[in-house]
């Protein structure tokens, strides 16, 4: 897996792509850069996470929605 940090266990969160098997979904991460917060606004909010962890869960992000159809195309 090219992403050692983010784990997807599916005894645990559902299977939910997950930051270094903690319970701290790639979504919850994205969602705080995509509201503005800072790097490390989002490590004090989760002091089990590090920057790297951060930058992976964007990589990660930009990786799914590069291998998905894009729902913008077929809009009118």
């Amino acid at each position: 897996m090219p992403y050692p940090r983010i784990t997807a266990d599916p005894d645990r969160m559902g299977g939910v792509p997950c930051i270094r098997d903690t319970r701290i979904p790639v979504s919850t991460i994205i969602s705080m850069v995509a509201d503005g917060m800072v790097a490390s606004e989002i490590v004090a909010a989760h002091p089990d996470l590090v920057p790297d962890d951060i930058a992976e869960a964007l990589r990660f992000a930009a990786e799914a929605v590069r291998e998905r159809e894009n729902p913008l195309s077929n809009a009118s």
